[in-house]
């Protein structure tokens, strides 16, 4: 693939802002002429267990964000995503075999709700959400 900014096409799996090799690789093809596109690390249940162990960890950081900072580090995620959106869809396209134009605008409507969220992430006001069904609750100890 002909990419601008090469850093998008990762072979590694990204936990807890590290990238995780393994020496047993799943091989990734391209559906429109079967050619190796490349190969990513095959994670293992102790592997996955541990990504969850160190989500639950991030998640403790942050919550503890003010929605301010919340809303700035997505806003920043939205936007690296619309810079570098050819990028991305061709790396969807190659993978995935879908048209290019049909890529870009999945990417940019993937982004439009990160960029909702971080508009949200300042009007958090503490208020609780009713759960969409009748005689069901919420789950709190998500939050």
């Amino acid at each position: 693939m002909n990419l601008k900014n090469q850093n998008l096409f990762c072979q590694s799996a990204f936990i807890n802002g590290n990238l995780i090799d393994k020496k047993d690789k799943i091989s990734v093809f391209n559906p429109a002429d079967e050619s190796l596109i490349g190969m990513i690390p095959n994670l293992d249940e102790k592997d996955v267990a541990d990504a969850i162990e160190k989500a639950k960890t991030a998640f403790e950081k942050w919550k503890k964000l003010t929605g301010k900072e919340r809303a700035k580090l997505l806003r920043n995620w939205h936007d690296l995503i619309l810079k570098n959106i050819e990028d991305l869809a061709l790396i969807l396209t190659t993978e995935q075999g879908k048209p290019l134009v049909e890529a870009r605008g999945e990417i940019a409507y993937g982004a439009s709700f990160i960029e909702w969220f971080a508009e949200e992430a300042k009007r958090i006001y503490g208020d609780v959400i009713l759960a969409p069904k009748a005689n069901h609750q919420q789950d709190d100890k998500l939050y």
